[in-house]
């Protein structure tokens, strides 16, 4: 009778990591200052500088034209909270911290920048209401340069069909 229910249980175990990357196969290896599932320094929270972390990026492929960067929030109470959206960034082994926060960036890392849930532009750090957090930065490598702008959404889908590389790296943290 338990075995009637055995393909379901290994579906859901095989799905399970599609929501969290969208179904994209992680190629890309991303590092940071925290340890992947550590905790975030509070530099880059809004307890600290509030600045962008160094993100380091492995094993692009030669075919790819650029790079876009979600980070966001799954344990926030309404929902997913988005702390930073970025694209076009020039293709490059390293996002140095502390990207300006302005929609187009040209130095050190050319890139152009969307509001984060804060309302803002570029990179807002952890400030979680309570409790850990746990925040995701995730690295999309793509086939084309995107035109236009975009939110959170957006920007998810003006990817599909064009992402050929992806990889994450999540920190947590608590006040």
């Amino acid at each position: 009778m338990c075995l009637r229910f055995a393909p379901l249980v290994v579906l859901a175990i095989l799905t399970a990591g599609c929501f969290q990357n969208e179904g994209y196969q992680k190629t890309l290896e991303i590092r940071s200052v925290f340890e992947n599932g550590g905790e975030i320094p509070k530099k880059y929270t809004c307890d600290g500088r509030d600045v962008s972390p160094p993100l380091f990026i492995e094993n692009i492929g030669s075919n790819v034209k650029s790079l876009v960067i979600v980070c966001e929030d799954p344990d926030a109470p309404m929902g997913v909270f988005t702390h930073w959206i970025a694209w076009n960034i020039e293709v490059t082994n390293e996002i140095p911290e502390n990207i300006p926060k302005v929609k187009e960036v040209g130095e050190p890392v050319k890139m152009v920048q969307g509001k984060n849930d804060f309302g803002r532009i570029g990179y807002n750090g952890p400030c979680p209401p309570s409790g850990k957090h746990r925040y995701y930065f995730k690295v999309y490598a793509l086939d084309t340069v995107l035109d236009g702008d975009f939110d959170r959404e957006e920007l998810l889908k003006a990817i599909e069909g064009h992402v050929v590389q992806y990889g994450e790296i999540y920190g947590v943290y608590s006040r």
